[in-house]
């Protein structure tokens, strides 16, 4: 229990009386009835409140949390047993891991009795993995206001951390809405390419004559083209790099689970477009492999493998994950190389065998910026610290451009951008290389 400051006031105007009694003692008794008075008006407020068993509270989220993005939270709370609304504040206790805003550390609000009041907040995970909720800490003014009680509710739950389910969830969103603009996602389809019939339009002066269909010609009196779309169910491979250059952090979150939000989220629209997706995972030997497949059922398999993947503290090595790769895959696929070039001492390794899986598929290799070595090439030199760290990052991006230079000069496509953006890039250049039938 816990006085107010509305209780601390209507006990103090005891000392009313008593310093008057320095005058007058026969305020003592004054200043007596006043405390017996306080004292029942007290106790009485104390009856009035509610007790712990009185509340009941229920947290509510998805079932699985997703990574490196905002997630909801939702507490329901119910007061039994009350005669007038309570001023009410709760604190949640997330895993100590956890992002959560500084206003939403303590929840206020007004509760109704036997009605529900819900109260919403946002978690941010770094990190994916298993994690744990704790209980929640409840405290209540009673309805004078003059105590305030608090209690502990039984809330504890296990929780799990899965890859970026959000985007997956909006852009399927947003695809039922014919709204796929508004999360970025341009439209690069090429009508009239491709070899999978969609329509019967008429003739366009710059039509081929093979695209003519005589039949329909014919029937309607005037030419008509025949107009296709990008063939379907091809073939995408996605080979992470698992190893220690991809568990250097941007912000809080690894480049490493950048790419792997950004794989989900490839699975997803893949599949909506009838291609078929696998995925490798390598460090200094491969960990996981899963073959090309599409539908659904391929892309919770994709989640579950990828909600398990561990980074290692060891240098990738891109001539065994490239060999076990040439001896699973014959079938010309788009291979997506998810890996770091900042630090890399295996620069040309990595550009050999891009340019020698060039030959039998369509290479990608796709790298995030790092924004700390960015800024640094920015920094201003004051003393020979900051020359020598400038110095350091210039030579790094530098390294770094020289290395996508030559591979875009050795035909090998490129994908370089900042890792909060990877996510829609990779979408929107799958779906460009989709429509010129590059795969």
């Amino acid at each position: 229990m816990q006085l107010t400051i509305r209780s601390l006031l209507l006990l103090s105007v005891t000392a009313l009386p008593i310093a008057a009694a320095m005058i007058a003692p026969s305020f003592l008794w004054i200043a007596l009835i006043w405390l017996i008075l306080a004292v029942a008006v007290l106790l009485a407020d104390w009856g009035l409140t509610p007790s712990p068993a009185a509340w009941e509270a229920t947290r509510r989220h998805d079932d699985r949390l997703s990574l490196a993005v905002w997630n909801p939270v939702e507490i329901e709370l119910r007061l039994h047993r009350s005669i007038r609304p309570l001023r009410i504040w709760l604190r949640d206790d997330p895993p100590a891991t956890f992002h959560i805003a500084e206003t939403d550390r303590v929840l206020e609000s007004c509760v109704t009795p036997n009605a529900p009041t819900i109260l919403r907040y946002s978690i941010y995970p770094p990190r994916r993995g298993d994690y744990r909720f704790g209980d929640l800490y409840l405290r209540w003014e009673s309805p004078l206001g003059l105590l305030r009680r608090q209690a502990t509710l039984p809330a504890a739950e296990a929780i799990k951390v899965y890859p970026n389910l959000v985007d997956v969830k909006k852009y399927d969103l947003l695809l039922r809405k014919n709204k796929l603009w508004e999360l970025g996602v341009r439209n690069v389809r090429l009508r009239g390419a491709g070899t999978e019939f969609e329509r019967l339009r008429d003739y366009q002066p710059d039509d081929e004559y093979r695209r003519i269909n005589w039949k329909a010609t014919a029937r309607r009196g005037q030419p008509i083209t025949m107009e296709y779309q990008t063939e379907r169910s091809q073939n995408l491979i996605a080979l992470l790099d698992v190893g220690r250059l991809m568990r250097s952090p941007v912000g809080d979150v690894a480049k490493m689970d950048y790419a792997i939000n950004a794989v989900l989220l490839l699975t997803y629209v893949a599949g909506q477009k009838g291609d078929r997706i696998g995925v490798m995972t390598f460090a200094d030997e491969v960990q996981s492999w899963l073959a090309p497949r599409t539908g659904k059922a391929q892309f919770h398999r994709m989640l579950e493998l990828l909600y398990k993947v561990e980074g290692q503290p060891v240098e990738s090595d891109y001539n065994r994950a490239f060999a076990y790769l040439s001896a699973r895959q014959h079938r010309r696929s788009l291979v997506l190389v998810f890996t770091d070039l900042t630090g890399s001492v295996a620069h040309e390794t990595l550009v050999a065998q891009m340019v020698r899986l060039r030959r039998t598929h369509l290479p990608l290799l796709v790298t995030m910026r790092d924004p700390t070595v960015e800024a640094l090439t920015r920094q201003s030199v004051e003393d020979s610290v900051t020359l020598y760290r400038r110095t350091v990052a210039e030579t790094l991006l530098r390294e770094r451009e020289l290395v996508l230079e030559q591979l875009r000069h050795s035909g090998v496509l490129t994908l370089d951008v900042p890792a909060d953006e990877l996510s829609l890039s990779l979408i929107n250049r799958y779906l460009e290389i989709k429509a010129r039938e590059l795969i």
